[in-house]
């Protein structure tokens, strides 16, 4: 038993991908995916975390590990918990020196995780990638860009395009990542701030095979909230500054109007454009409001307890 446990425990290549509703991607991903590690001539397992698929997509990868029960790996939850849950169950589950995160549309080719284990056998710690050419939509990259201009303000976090899942990290990262145990979190942002060497490469960026993206528009919002909010104190302090200079400027205001309404006397012109500034005061105050709800949301999640997610069960090769 000893020495078989020694055995699972050498492999040096963990591939982790979250799997939704992709049952007419599985079958080019699963063939693609073997056919590209075998070329390593490493050792490796390959992770799906069914991420509570509604398709054939459990179906599909058991048939897979029934064909490959040595190589794959499934870990299905009771739910559909996201994809960052998804990825972090199967860290808590990986074997590998080297683990790399893969999404399974087929968007990043699995020929590519090649070009991020060359940068690790060069010492890295940490290998991120950047699309060379995104075959997204217009909205998505644009907003894409935005967020990754802010990020590039607001924090010290380097990533030439958080959003390509795509990379590749050292064990001892994982290790830091599984032991913090936040709920909402971004991984790539998180296993930056725990790498001591990082490095990105480029990688191919195809058309999706099938089906459509997982990503609705409050779901990237939510994304990129816990990215900004999740890494960074400063929307709370610029919205206090920004409270400092508004009251300032309120203080005047009203000393203006009290010394006009002496001088001058009480006038009934200016009502709309008072208005116009007391409700542009409310929708500011709404705003941090919401602002500090997220911070404080986000505290409760960490303090709650709760199980992150729910494994229904695991299949693996005994």
């Amino acid at each position: 038993m000893a020495k078989e446990n020694k055995k699972k425990q050498s492999l040096y290549l963990s591939v982790v991908v979250p799997v939704y509703n992709e049952e007419e991607n599985i079958p080019h991903l699963c063939k693609r995916l073997i056919t590209s590690l075998d070329k390593l001539k490493k050792t490796y397992e390959i992770i799906f975390t069914n991420d509570g698929s509604k398709d054939r997509s459990l179906e599909l990868l058991t048939s897979f590990h029934a064909k490959y029960p040595d190589k794959i790996r499934i870990i299905d939850f009771h739910g559909n918990y996201g994809q960052h849950m998804a990825i972090m169950a199967a860290f808590e589950h990986c074997r590998g020196e080297v683990i790399v995160t893969l999404d399974a549309d087929l968007q990043n080719p699995p020929e590519e995780i090649a070009k991020l284990i060359a940068k690790m056998d060069e010492g890295y710690d940490y290998v991120g990638s950047y699309r060379d050419s995104r075959k997204d939509n217009a909205f998505r990259t644009y907003v894409s860009k935005i967020v990754n201009f802010v990020r590039e303000l607001i924090t010290d976090i380097k990533m030439a395009d958080h959003g390509c899942m795509l990379r590749a990290y050292s064990r001892e990262i994982i290790n830091q990542i599984v032991a913090s145990q936040e709920r909402s979190t971004f991984i790539p942002a998180l296993a930056y701030k725990f790498s001591s060497n990082p490095t990105e490469v480029e990688v191919r960026h195809d058309e999706r095979v099938a089906g459509v993206s997982k990503y609705n528009l409050y779901g990237l919002i939510r994304l990129n909230f816990d990215l900004i909010t999740g890494f960074s104190l400063v929307p709370l302090q610029l919205f206090t500054m920004f409270g400092m200079v508004i009251s300032f400027l309120s203080g005047l205001l009203v000393a203006y109007m009290l010394g006009r309404r002496l001088l001058i006397g009480p006038e009934a012109e200016g009502v709309f454009t008072l208005f116009a500034i007391t409700f542009f005061l409310i929708s500011v105050v709404i705003m941090g409001i919401g602002l500090v709800g997220e911070y404080l949301g986000r505290i409760f999640q960490n303090i709650s307890h709760r199980p992150r997610f729910v494994i229904r069960k695991i299949i693996e090769d005994k």
